[in-house]
């Protein structure tokens, strides 16, 4: 979605006088902050059939369409739905923002009110780092309740448009920082957590504590859970699909047609906004700017319906903000506005970010383009998705989930939860002669350079405004008393070296020395992307500079959500250590030095590979997954890339050491016993006796094939410690386009000094083990599968 979209003039001018003019009386005003207003108030407007709770969700929605005039449907195609003052209902705002915590992105949160802040977890990027879905669920759900509490108070809307699960396919995309990653599995899983728990889907159950005194509550999926419950607040899988790329040469996010092959489309692309879908019930989707195969993705029929019959998909899609204008403004695939409004409508797009609709659909429908049935069934979609939300249910009070307030925001237990994500999601990238961590205790001074080190916007995109936001330097004056501090550079951009006098001084003055580089969003966000992977400006001249006159081995802390070449750092010993912190929000500056001085092990991997400078010359708008060596291509992401690297997927570093043993795993698998005779006749026969593979749809009962694979991992240090485990795979056979490996399994576990912890994975080989072939079929080779994690690999041979 547009920082400052390009509709945003018109939708104020549009809305403002007409909502005004029928609504500023008609609903009941908070005693503080804006009005809270809700239909279905007593005693004139209680009794319609949309308000009896009792009936079915369908029938109470049916009965709403059914109630309104042709203009007031229209009027309700845009994010911000008009007032139906007849029947007593408000204006809506659609648009939500939650990506990290609360953000002020959208027209739907305000913190001009009782509310002034809410709690900045750590960006998505960082989060994922930590490889733990207990935590995800947490930080989702923590985030849910200050939003239902924001909302009680009028400062926030129930539908939010988070999470985004594009994969982080090129490394200079600007919004990659939102994402989970690289990884469709990581990306999945993350998806489908999040979902849950901020839809309110989870059961609480009993809190478990950690090592480091913090709380995680397990959360158990509701059995009852169907497609028609209610929902605590309402999430959003963006951006729906093969979208990342903002601004690259020619292309920007508006006009770039995203040529995908099936193959790629069906084991990477899809794979996040699937299983957010099927597994994580999602009740939204938005559809993205970019066009897919020549179709602008919210006028793509195919792709749309695609998630509604194949997914089972029961919510409402929205366009990305002005994605619908798009379509005729910048794709050209229309030749007027009202086709565009209209392919989009019929596609399966719901509700337009923006006034496109309702600017141009009556004149589609006088024109004969759009019926009146086609905006019934997308608003049928919509006022569902309200209903299962409880607006229509009379007074808030009613509604199953307890009401929140303001106390319920900025908490001191949400505040540890954001600290307790920064610190797992921070990752040790290097620690020559376990040079950390320090001893706080012998520490004479400490210089701390670098533009970001005494800021506190440390939250990357989609910030709202934090609580009791601290910076690094802050969080390190907690450990020691004497540190200098010097900018170095001006700003991120580092465009001159004026600062560098200033930064050589206090680095000659103090006994170790900090030194803060990196990315912000002058350099990485949305609508922007990346031209280089290097530290930008003269800030690696800083860094070399400052490590020159430096007494000790300094500690180079990296902010940022993008990979970043620092191959001059990797092998230079007057570089003790490098810390990745990504975005780390408001408690960032805290675990950082809680790190550094050995208050916590960290043990954060990272989620991302870490390519090259010699990456760019790959076009960012290839968007093929697989190498191909004969065009000198070197594929993308660790599945698929066979070049250098400066850190791999799932690299980071301990402060003590782990060893890994296989407990128990099967070495041969039958797939026969596993298909009935006469299908297993004639897959023989169509693919002669020596069968290389099966389609995955072939395999009637894929339970039967599952099994175990357990490890014991032992600590060999003094120190405690969390260790992240990578479950990987691989087909023995070289199949065309077959991944590299690939993730199947992921744990993060706490094992204390010199203790042992066993952890187990269920592999299901026609998830785990297969892989799409070019036409986007998903197959299971036969024959051997090796099953790995860090240096233990075992063989699982499927034989026929």
């Amino acid at each position: 979605m547009p920082t400052q979209p390009r509709f945003l003039f018109f939708l104020h001018t549009f809305h403002f006088l007409h909502l005004m003019i029928t609504c500023i009386s008609c609903y009941p005003i908070q005693k503080s902050g804006p009005q809270l207003r809700y239909p279905c108030r007593p005693p004139h407007h209680s009794s319609y059939p949309f308000c009896n709770s009792s009936l079915p969700v369908k029938t109470r929605a049916q009965s709403l369409v059914s109630l309104l005039t042709l203009e007031e449907k229209i009027q309700q195609l845009s994010n911000n739905a008009s007032a139906v003052p007849r029947l007593g209902i408000p204006p809506y705002e659609w648009w939500s923002e939650s990506l990290h915590g609360i953000a002020s992105n959208g027209p739907g949160v305000s913190f001009n009110g009782t509310v002034k802040a809410a709690t900045s977890f750590p960006q998505v990027i960082v989060t994922a780092a930590a490889f733990n879905r207990s935590l995800w669920a947490a930080v989702a759900s923590a985030i849910a309740v200050e939003a239902k509490a924001m909302h009680s108070v009028g400062q926030a809307g129930l539908t939010f448009w988070a999470p985004n699960i594009n994969i982080f396919r090129d490394p200079r995309w600007g919004r990659g920082q939102e994402t989970p990653g690289e990884d469709p599995m990581v990306a999945s899983a993350y998806a489908v957590e999040y979902v849950r728990a901020f839809q309110g889907q989870y059961y609480r159950s009993a809190a478990r504590r950690d090592r480091y005194n913090h709380d995680l509550e397990r959360r158990v999926l509701r059995d009852d859970y169907d497609a028609d419950d209610r929902l605590m607040l309402s999430a959003c899988c963006k951006h729906f699909t093969a979208y990342d790329l903002e601004k690259w040469g020619q292309f920007t996010r508006y006009n770039f047609n995203a040529v995908v092959t099936d193959q790629d489309m069906a084991d990477t692309y899809q794979a996040p906004f699937r299983s957010c879908i099927q597994q994580g019930n999602a009740s939204c989707l938005m559809c993205s700017y970019n066009a897919v195969n020549g179709i602008p993705a919210c006028a793509n029929h195919n792709l749309l319906q695609k998630a509604r019959t194949d997914w089972n998909f029961r919510g409402y899609i929205t366009s990305d903000c002005d994605a619908v204008a798009t379509i005729y403004e910048d794709q050209k695939y229309t030749k007027t506005p009202e086709d565009a409004v209209a392919a989009a409508l019929k596609a399966g797009t719901d509700i337009n970010c923006g006034t496109y609709m309702l600017r141009h659909m009556m004149s589609a429908i006088e024109q004969g383009k759009v019926s009146e049935e086609d905006i019934d069934r997308a608003l049928l979609n919509l006022f569902s998705v309200q209903i299962r939300l409880g607006l229509f249910d009379g007074e808030p009070v009613r509604n199953q989930f307890r009401e929140l307030g303001p106390e319920d925001v900025c908490t001191s237990e949400n505040r540890k939860l954001a600290l307790e994500a920064a610190r797992q999601g921070i990752v040790l990238l290097k620690n020559e002669q376990k040079f950390l961590p320090l001893d706080a205790h012998a520490i004479s001074s400490l210089a701390v350079i670098g533009p970001l080190a005494n800021s506190t916007n440390l939250g990357g995109g989609y910030t709202g405004v934090p609580c009791n936001p601290r910076s690094i330097v802050e969080g390190l004056q907690e450990y020691v008393n004497n540190i200098y501090h010097a900018a170095g550079c001006p700003d991120i951009p580092c465009n001159s070296t004026n600062d560098f006098a200033e930064a050589l001084s206090v680095a000659t003055q103090a006994e170790h020395v900090i030194i803060v580089a990196g990315l912000d969003l002058s350099q990485e966000t949305e609508d922007h992307d990346r031209y280089s992977l290097l530290l930008p400006g003269h800030q690696m001249a800083l860094v070399t500079a400052v490590a020159a006159v430096s007494r000790k081995p300094l500690i180079l802390v990296l902010t940022g959500g993008g990979p970043i070449d620092v191959s001059f750092a990797v092998g230079d010993p007057r570089i003790g250590s490098i810390i990745w912190i990504g975005y780390p929000g408001e408690t960032g500056g805290k675990a950082l030095s809680e790190i550094i001085f050995g208050h916590y092990n960290p043990g954060g991997r990272l989620p991302m590979t870490w390519y090259p400078e010699s990456f760019t010359s790959v076009p960012m708008s290839d968007m093929n997954m697989r190498a191909d060596p004969s065009r000198n291509y070197p594929g993308r992401t660790y599945r698929f890339y066979l070049g250098k690297q400066i850190y791999g997927f799932g690299y980071g570093l301990s402060y003590t050491s782990f060893t890994y043993k296989l407990l128990s795993a099967p070495t041969k698998l039958s797939l026969q016993e596993s298909i009935d005779a006469r299908r297993w006749s004639n897959m023989l026969h169509q693919r002669g006796n020596n069968l290389e593979y099966v389609y995955v749809d072939e395999v009637p009962d894929c339970s039967s094939l599952r099994f175990q694979v357990q490890f014991s991992i032992t600590n060999n240090g003094d120190i405690d410690g969390t260790e992240v485990v990578l479950l990987f795979s691989k087909a023995f056979k070289n199949f065309k386009g077959s991944p590299e490996r690939q993730l199947i399994g992921f744990e993060r576990i706490h094992i204390l000094p010199h203790g042992t912890a066993e952890t187990s994975f269920q592999v299901d080989p026609c998830e785990h083990l297969s892989f799409a072939d070019e036409q986007g079929n998903r197959i299971l080779p036969t024959g051997d599968h090796i099953i790995m994690s860090e240096n233990v690999e075992h063989v699982v041979s499927i034989e026929t």
